[in-house]
């Protein structure tokens, strides 16, 4: 209960300031009316089960349309759209919806605020390089700040991949923003903290159907050299078997996949397996 009410006070303080900053909508008017309304409906779920949140949030997006670069624009500022979808920008959206219930807050600025706590290291805009572009990054500075846990080893028979992660800096010519300098230094000092990074992950063969709950994140590890996670999504589970909604790019939308997550994982060859993060 203390925390409740200690978080209850910092998103007072927080939202108030982030409600200061510029945002950028796609749409403000549609934006801000189906944040208002997605918050109102899932706030009949209560605030005791933010896993159960997660996952509800993410039904309410199915068949949104999937886009890619929604989140670039200079300058660097906090960019909401509701209307359409990359994998890790859907992810987000679910998770901000679910803190700000949790918090017992149901403002579109309230949302806009946890957006923000989870999209940018430390919770603050600080231009390209704060936003948490590797997942990796994006777990440990959530978990760090109490947002987010990972229980990748906690839940099921886990082995570990010792990567360097650097894929933006190693393909500088795929990202608009590292031709200016400062952005691509900012990446590359963002980096130096994942050299011969160890994390946990679970390969799709020691996968259980018990181990994966409703509203888990599930990000999805791969070969690619450089790179931690290729894909992520939010888990819920159909007849007892676990599935994922996600933003796809091949099915062009938000969708609850039709093939259970074991085997959606097994179709991808350069798939090496799975993190799962939780809602604290």
């Amino acid at each position: 209960m203390i925390r409740v009410h200690i978080s209850i006070l910092f998103a007072l303080i927080a939202a108030s300031v982030c409600a200061q900053r510029p945002v950028r909508f796609n749409n403000e008017t549609a934006d801000t009316t189906i944040i208002t309304n997605t918050l109102i409906e899932l706030e009949k779920l209560g605030n005791e089960n933010p896993q159960k949140l997660v996952a509800e949030a993410a039904k309410k997006f199915i068949g949104r349309p999937y886009s890619a670069g929604t989140l670039e624009g200079t300058p660097e500022m906090l960019t909401v759209n509701v209307d359409s979808f990359d994998c890790t920008t859907f992810v987000e959206t679910c998770l901000a919806m679910a803190l700000t219930i949790e918090n017992r807050r149901s403002s579109w600025h309230d949302f806009d605020y946890n957006l923000e706590q989870i999209r940018y290291r430390g919770g603050n805009i600080d231009g390209y390089p704060s936003r948490l572009h590797y997942i990796s990054d994006w777990i440990v500075d959530n978990s760090h700040r109490g947002i987010l846990q990972e229980v990748t080893d906690r839940i099921a028979r886990a082995d570990y991949m010792v990567k360097t992660i650097d894929y933006m800096s190693s393909h500088r010519d795929a990202y608009k923003a590292l031709t200016d300098s400062a952005n691509f230094a900012g990446i590359k000092n963002a980096e130096i903290g994942y050299r011969s990074h160890r994390f946990p992950i679970i390969k799709p063969q020691n996968l259980k159907t018990a181990d994966i709950r409703e509203g888990d994140i599930i990000a999805i590890t791969t070969a690619i050299k450089g790179l931690d996670v290729s894909h992520i999504g939010i888990a819920t589970v159909i007849n007892g078997v676990p599935h994922l909604i996600h933003a796809s790019s091949k099915a062009g939308k938000v969708i609850s996949d039709p093939l259970p997550l074991q085997e959606y994982l097994r179709k991808n060859r350069l798939t090496t397996g799975i993190r799962v993060i939780r809602i604290k």
